[in-house]
């Protein structure tokens, strides 16, 4: 649910494995894999997947494993138009950036999700296109059938592990995101570009310690080498951009108000300043406007 470049990626590789997939999407998605199949560019190759897309979300019903993929900002409309359809054994995982959409999604939906951390670099080329550009982990919530899931997707060629740390893992994808992802975005440079241009680091390691002081606040513990882990990402992915930069290149909202906005917002609430990831905040409003 929510077929864009994470929900394509993860949905061509159970299709590779044999899996009945369902993409639900936007029209231009719907009208390409019709026409041509799931594109997948990986590892050098390009293979053409033929799975099913879809427009409705009703296109949910009978699915036994439901990737919720959508902008955290869409979890409760699209959980609401999902919710009448889904079968009532299905495990939902709730692949978002951001921390709380499994809690949100599951009050809306009235059952069981399993909060996922992706990590995964990986972009829309076209509708029906997707490339892979690095990684490709999750890290699945503890939970009834968390197991089983996890070795479902292992088995379709995924790394997929369960963990009882799932909220620091969120705490940590979302520092690494709030480093990366509003640069990116409003200056449309890859992370390696970046991380070369003199006092970029020491931005960055301003609003991980203002990150940083708000998870300790909210009584998050992030791993001492927190920093070291948003450097392996530049330097692993030097020509990604970011998935808040992918959005406004497309002309669509961004997820802003969960990254950066999330440490803004939490931070008020708390007492303690986070100018930097508030003057991000703003930086990437403004650019949505072009």
């Amino acid at each position: 649910m929510g077929a864009g470049a994470v929900g394509c990626f993860y949905g061509a590789r159970l299709a590779q494995a044999g899996a009945d997939v369902v993409l639900i999407g936007r029209p231009a998605l719907v009208d390409a894999v019709a026409a041509e199949g799931l594109r997948l560019d990986m590892g050098g190759e390009t293979i053409r997947l033929p799975v099913a897309a879809s427009a409705d979300p009703a296109a949910v019903a009978g699915a036994d494993l439901v990737l919720f993929c959508v902008k955290s900002g869409d979890t409760e409309a699209a959980g609401r138009q999902i919710a009448p359809y889904l079968a009532p054994g299905a495990q939902v995982l709730s692949l978002q950036n951001g921390v709380g959409n499994a809690e949100r999604l599951a009050a809306v939906i009235g059952q069981l999700v399993l909060p996922t951390v992706v990590y995964v670099a990986a972009q829309m080329g076209g509708p029906g296109h997707v490339i892979h550009r690095g990684r490709g982990d999750l890290v699945i919530g503890e939970g009834p059938g968390a197991a089983e899931v996890a070795a479902r997707l292992r088995a379709a060629g995924i790394k997929a592990e369960v963990s009882g740390q799932t909220l620091a893992a969120q705490w940590e994808k979302l520092v690494i995101n709030c480093a990366l992802n509003a640069i990116s975005a409003v200056t449309a440079a890859p992370y390696g570009r970046i991380v070369a241009q003199p006092g970029a680091l020491d931005l960055m390691q301003g609003v991980v310690a203002e990150c940083a002081a708000v998870a300790a606040a909210s009584g998050v513990a992030l791993p001492d080498g927190i920093w070291d882990q948003v450097l392996r990402i530049a330097d692993a992915m030097p020509t990604q951009i970011s998935s808040t930069a992918q959005d406004m290149q497309r002309g669509r909202a961004t997820e802003i108000d969960f990254l950066n906005g999330e440490i803004l917002r939490r931070g008020q609430a708390l007492g303690l300043p986070t100018p930097l990831n508030a003057a991000l905040t703003v930086l990437v409003k403004l650019a949505e406007q072009r």
